[in-house]
């Protein structure tokens, strides 16, 4: 590209970032680069300089100066493997023409990272079609398993993302837990706060952290041992539901992150954390409700402590924590 553009925002690209809305038309451009032409006031939002996280308007213009000499080599870009788009296939629940929802398996990253080369962000787009690569819009920590929201369509990535940001998306977890919390059910209200750097960061209780919300209700016990939680996050912290469990004093069977492998020995392996549940605003309008079926390691730790994964017990399902 030699020669400057304007470039219009699109409807479907309103409220995104502008370091984002660069990532998506041009991905081989780099954010240093990019932030270079920040600086020198390269890039302009009608006009006027922009900072790299401003958000965007339909309507507004873009100026985007030559980029030719910007650009990453091609080479940089990943190869599409095609076993990518069958081994995602494998995983879809929901497939429609704004969105896709996947089970993801424990143990698989969602984005990468130092060290992680395979992971479903990559692999997204062996699923482009017509040139639209399909978009994350949330995110699962690497461990847990279940539900994961992709958007097909620029659009759609705007208007669920929109949806997670103002909290109109309801998620279910279930876990099991090493012990069990001192009351059966009620909200931990308990600001968290991270600590330590890149590649040791966790989150702990703190007053001074952000504010931090998650209803639960005991589906069943095993004694004193463990129970089966079901957890409705009314925030959406990193880590959250680890650090909360904690909180309670019951935590996350397979958990090393966080600490229960003093606990349980002779448990299987794995965290024992699902994103069962999803209720949202689906983008082309009505809402879309999924349930995930549980992981292999989720099923594992059930059959340990003797437990059936009925959905129909009392507590394990989002109806249970609407409004009566």
């Amino acid at each position: 590209m030699s020669e400057v553009q304007l470039r219009t925002v699109t409807s479907g690209e309103a409220e995104l970032r502008l370091d984002r809305w660069f990532r998506r038309h041009f991905p081989t451009l780099t954010h240093g680069r990019l932030q270079r032409l920040l600086r020198t006031g390269q890039v302009r939002i009608d006009g006027r300089r922009a900072q790299a996280d401003a958000r965007l308007t339909a309507g507004q213009t873009i100026r985007v100066p030559p980029l030719a000499a910007a650009l990453a080599p091609s080479k940089m870009q990943p190869a599409i493997d095609r076993n990518d788009a069958a081994f995602l296939r494998g995983l879809t629940l929901v497939e429609d023409r704004s969105l896709i929802v996947l089970n993801k398996p424990e143990g698989l990253a969602v984005q990468g990272g130092t060290g992680t080369r395979r992971h479903i962000d990559g692999m997204l787009a062996a699923l482009a079609s017509e040139g639209e690569r399909p978009r994350l819009v949330h995110r699962l920590d690497r461990d847990t398993s279940g539900i994961l929201v992709v958007a097909k369509t620029a659009e759609a990535a705007a208007k669920l993302t929109r949806a997670f940001r103002q909290q109109k998306v309801d998620k279910l977890y279930w876990a099991l837990v090493v012990g069990r919390p001192a009351l059966a059910a009620g909200v931990i209200d308990q600001p968290l706060a991270k600590q330590g750097g890149a590649g040791r960061e966790r989150v702990a209780a703190d007053e001074e952290g952000r504010f931090a919300r998650t209803a639960y209700q005991t589906v069943a016990r095993a004694g004193r041992i463990a129970s089966w939680l079901a957890m409705k996050p009314l925030t959406g912290r990193t880590h959250q539901l680890r650090a909360h469990c904690v909180v309670l004093g019951t935590p996350i069977l397979g958990d090393r992150k966080y600490g229960d492998a003093p606990l349980l020995s002779g448990a299987p392996e794995g965290l024992m954390l699902h994103a069962r549940e999803i209720r949202l605003p689906h983008p082309d309008g009505g809402v879309l409700a999924v349930t995930a079926p549980p992981s292999k390691t989720l099923r594992a730790g059930f059959a340990w402590l003797g437990f059936e994964p009925d959905a129909s017990l009392p507590g394990g399902t989002l109806a249970d924590f609407d409004p009566a």
